[in-house]
């Protein structure tokens, strides 16, 4: 069993910065890969950025350049440092854990909101 609690969302003006917080239970944390997914009103949700257990990670393009993902395996963490926000980043996000047996373990979302 894992659970996942996203924090650090809110509400901020555009060029502006957010780091969000997913925090895991469970001892398959460190041997992991952990993503970040966001969904706004009416659209589908859509991948962010990932990292693997190694440590590699991946971005949509319409972040890369201005987020990081980053992972602290001893406190059984992931961080996203979202930096340069637009209106257009506006969306629940999501963390989600893929265990090694291919299931996967979702948090309950934190909203962030950027105005123009």
């Amino acid at each position: 069993q894992v659970q996942l609690v996203e924090s650090g969302g809110g509400l901020v003006q555009a060029g502006g910065s957010l780091r969000l917080s997913c925090a895991a239970s469970g001892s398959i944390f460190s041997i992991s890969t952990v993503g970040w997914y966001r969904q706004a009103p009416g659209k589908q949700r859509e991948l962010v950025a990932v990292i693997s257990s190694g440590g590699v990670s991946n971005y949509a393009d319409p972040v890369k350049g201005r987020f990081t993902i980053s992972r602290v395996n001893a406190k059984n963490t992931v961080y996203l440092q979202m930096n340069s926000l637009k209106p257009e980043d506006t969306a629940a996000y999501y963390c989600n854990l893929r265990s090694r047996t291919m299931i996967n373990y979702w948090g309950q979302g934190t909203q962030v909101t950027v105005s123009s």
